[in-house]
């Protein structure tokens, strides 16, 4: 959809970021997580685990939606979809940016999810199996759709651009904020809301990815579950919450003296067309995706300085993304940094793409790459740099983040030093 001639193009801008993870409920609690190495993976204790094969997850910590939403307000909500609104408070302050009827229809939303709103699913379907039929909610319905994390924060804030939802699972979140990019890059919007939320840790969510033997059953040692890139991994830990950037016009930005935490300068997509849940053998589907958005920026494999990789501590996308990358970037992928944040969050799915970029643009702004702990013994072939257990100080202008998802979902997006 974006301008098809480079020249034309507009440039895009971060000016505000908004999150909320396992380790912060804030944008600056969220970027001292990642750079001190905090872990925020522990015991499950939304609902009794005691019967499943997993029972660790990410889960936020005494975050409390009523800081940012009316009581009422937010019961009609779906956790998935509280935790959208409320980051997107965060980034729309952290921007600056006025919405108003001067320019409410050039202002658009798009924010991925995986599996939208399953907690109200899981807890309607009780009520019609317990109660019948006709005690279920007349909101179960709009609270569980996936696209009304997108539609509610529009709601919020007036924004009457483009608006839709990115659904392409673990990638979700990643997709939201390239096609927020081209619409701004088409000139079809000034300004984007855009990013990824989930809240899948539920009965259902949590017992679902242990029966496809997707997750880690490190249950006695929560703190050393998710493990990417070592060889002593078994599976994904699952997070919840949501990530938030605001993209902008560049001469938008500037006009109202906005802060650039860094520029969006590509973004591309690819399908496996392989199987449901495994990845092209030696990640050659998700090395097209870098290699093209590398071509989409105008950018050589030499100018990346990190990747902030998808890294889910799972057996197969480990060193299917190590190969990946030395496939796109050729004997370079040795001179650069690569580290994996969930780690640290556990892997949030839908809202992956969301906390990923943001921390891509903050890695950019400070100069600072986060770390991938508990990584204490490189499988062999993942013999990349990928920063282990403590963070790193290092100029890095120029950041790719990768996005891969259930389907043969293969995104990447590159963020750049803004000059």
């Amino acid at each position: 959809m974006a301008n098809s001639n480079p020249q034309s193009r507009k440039r895009v801008v971060i000016t505000g970021l908004g999150a909320i993870t396992p380790i912060g409920n804030t944008l600056a609690e969220y970027w001292e997580g990642l750079v001190s190495g905090r872990n925020g993976i522990g015991a499950i204790t939304h609902f009794d685990a005691a019967k499943h094969d997993c029972r660790i997850a990410g889960e936020l910590k005494n975050f409390d939606p009523l800081l940012y939403l009316e009581k009422k307000a937010a019961k009609r909500m779906d956790r998935f979809a509280q935790l959208a609104v409320c980051a997107t408070k965060q980034a729309v302050a952290d921007s600056g940016l006025t919405i108003d009827s001067s320019n409410a229809d050039r202002v658009g939303v798009i924010i991925g999810t995986g599996i939208g709103g399953l907690k109200i699913l899981e807890e309607q379907q009780e009520i019609y199996l317990t109660k019948g039929p006709s005690r279920c909610s007349p909101f179960m319905i709009p609270m569980m759709i996936g696209n009304m994390a997108a539609g509610l924060v529009a709601i919020e804030f007036g924004a009457k651009g483009p608006n839709c939802c990115t659904v392409t699972a673990c990638a979700a979140g990643a997709n939201a904020i390239g096609e927020a990019f081209r619409l701004i890059q088409g000139d079809y919007a000034t300004a984007m809301i855009c990013g990824g939320t989930e809240a899948a840790i539920t009965p259902l969510g949590i017992a679902g990815f242990a029966a496809c033997k997707a997750v880690s059953t490190r249950n006695d040692d929560p703190l050393h579950a998710c493990r990417p890139f070592d060889t002593g991994r078994d599976g994904f830990v699952m997070g919840e919450g949501s990530g938030i950037l605001i993209l902008e016009e560049l001469e938008h930005a500037q006009n109202r003296g906005a802060k650039i935490y860094a520029e969006i300068v590509g973004y591309a997509m690819t399908c496996d067309a392989y199987h449901m849940t495994g990845q092209t053998p030696g990640g050659i589907d998700a090395a097209r995706a870098m290699s093209l958005c590398l071509k989409d920026a105008g950018l050589a494999p030499e100018a990346v300085s990190y990747i902030n990789a998808h890294g889910t501590s799972t057996p197969i996308n480990d060193p299917t993304e190590t190969a990946a990358i030395k496939k796109a970037l050729g004997d370079h992928a040795y001179k650069i940094a690569v580290s994996s944040t969930k780690s640290m969050t556990g892997h949030l799915l839908g809202g992956a793409g969301g906390i990923e970029g943001v921390a891509s643009a903050l890695a950019i702004h400070h100069d600072l790459i986060p770390p991938t702990i508990n990584l204490d013994t490189p499988e062999e072939g993942c013999d990349l740099d990928y920063v282990p257990h403590v963070s790193r100080a290092a100029k890095v202008d120029v950041a790719l983040s990768n996005s891969f998802g259930f389907g043969g979902h293969n995104v990447t997006l590159a963020f750049k030093k803004f000059s």
